[in-house]
């Protein structure tokens, strides 16, 4: 027991110095083993007070009690109390040690879980996160991991409630998707544990936004990098995504895969024939290449032309051209293009996707803007596009950038090719 000075008084002329025992609830010392349970009972002690479903209440005394309890120092305690009920032991048993469960945490939600009401203790926590600022770091790097992790032999409804919070923590920003991580590992994909949590943490996640740009945003921020990592090692594949997820009535998750892996694959095929182009290899040369990547990760043919187009000028420098040789330089590097992409330009989606492509290219450098009619004539010499096709994108296949001078500048080749396209129809 330590003593500290209590007050001074003279008598007699002479100082006596009071001294009386101090006792500090938040600084008791006991076995390193059962501190948490000590800061536990202190922490019940502020919780016990609130009336059941006072909310409030509850915000109130978890602010109180973090200004005088040490949170930093037992923050798996807390985030133990506050969401699964309890302190846990290794392997994610409760401690048995007699004590009762909180008085406030997210297993206290009736079954089966909702997010609605999840969502009240979770946004209790998140006022006190936000007032205690340094518990985020601990709870998405230590605290929630663990949990995740030993909630496999937990009853489903159990698991439910702290794979909805971990959901609603990574929405709300108080935690990162890299708590998931842990969920990786090869005890818990085995069986389907880790992916039936991660469902119910994705399907969370787009309640609170359906915008699978900001779903993107929290996985990349995350570090997950391939949500098949989550799946046992025998079904790592897209047909077994694609049948998990829209059982569990998420198909924008595969959409969103898909279109992930497709641009991971088109990063890589734009930077080989950039490499390709840069070595001044042949045309015949990198069709072969392009047929092969086909062969082992395919593209719809809509996105390979748009990769083909990327690579093939990206090395294109128009500054070292004049204003009147632009016209001429832009026809050579089309032909040039043109003998790579013809083909893969045989079907009428294909065509169009690559008019647009052209057309916001042109758009995005203002110097070959007026060009732009030029290169679908050699499009169109070179097999790449067909009449229909020109005709059909000026009609109404077109992008709103630049729309108006890009329909004005080909209208003349519109209605020539029309015009051939009539006199045809004559002849036969």
């Amino acid at each position: 027991m330590s003593f500290r000075a209590l007050r001074y008084r003279i008598r007699n002329d002479a100082l006596t110095i009071i001294y009386r025992p101090r006792y500090d609830a938040g600084a008791v010392k006991a076995s390193a083993k059962h501190e948490p349970s000590v800061f536990r009972d202190q922490l019940y002690k502020y919780l016990e007070t609130v009336p059941e479903g006072d909310f409030e209440g509850y915000t109130n005394k978890l602010i109180t009690a973090g200004a005088n309890l040490e949170f930093i120092k037992y923050s798996d305690a807390l985030f133990e109390s506050l969401l699964v009920g309890g302190l846990l032991q290794p392997g994610g048993n409760y401690l048995d040690d007699g004590a009762p469960p909180s008085p406030f945490s997210v297993s206290n939600v009736s079954e089966p879980p909702s997010v609605e009401e999840v969502k009240k203790y979770i946004d209790v926590l998140g006022k006190v996160m936000r007032r205690y600022k340094y518990l985020q770091k601990p709870l998405e790097t230590s605290s929630l991991p663990a949990l995740l992790q030993n909630c496999a032999k937990w009853p489903v409804a159990k698991r439910d409630k702290l794979a909805i919070a971990t959901g609603l923590l990574i929405s709300q920003q108080l935690a990162s998707a890299s708590c998931l991580v842990n969920l990786q590992k090869d005890q818990l994909t085995k069986d389907d544990t880790a992916l039936n949590i991660v469902t119910v943490v994705f399907r969370t996640i787009l309640s609170q936004d359906p915008s699978m740009e900001a779903f993107s945003g929290h996985l990349k921020k995350g570090g997950i990098r391939d949500i098949l990592l989550f799946f046992p090692p025998t079904k790592q594949d897209v047909k077994h995504l694609e049948t998990h997820f829209k059982a569990a009535g998420l198909p924008q998750v595969v959409d969103f895969y898909i279109k992930r892996q497709y641009a991971i694959i088109k990063e890589g095929v734009i930077k080989h024939l950039k490499e390709m182009a840069e070595a001044k290899e042949s045309a015949d040369s990198m069709i072969e290449y392009i047929k092969e990547s086909q062969t082992e990760n395919p593209l719809p043919e809509t996105e390979l032309v748009h990769c083909i187009w990327a690579a093939l000028v990206a090395n294109v420098d128009w500054s070292i051209a004049r204003p009147d040789q632009i016209d001429s330089m832009v026809m050579k590097e089309t032909k040039r293009i043109s003998a790579a992409l013809a083909p893969f330009c045989s079907g009428g989606k294909t065509q169009i996707a690559l008019l647009n492509v052209v057309q916001v290219y042109c758009y995005e450098n203002t110097k070959i803007m007026k060009s732009f009619p030029s290169i679908l004539k050699v499009l169109y010499n070179e097999d790449c596009v067909s009449d229909q096709a020109i005709i059909y994108w000026y009609q109404k296949g077109s992008k709103p950038q630049g729309r108006q001078h890009f329909l004005q500048a080909t209208e003349p080749l519109v209605k020539y090719l029309q015009q051939q396209e009539d006199e045809s129809e004559e002849e036969e």
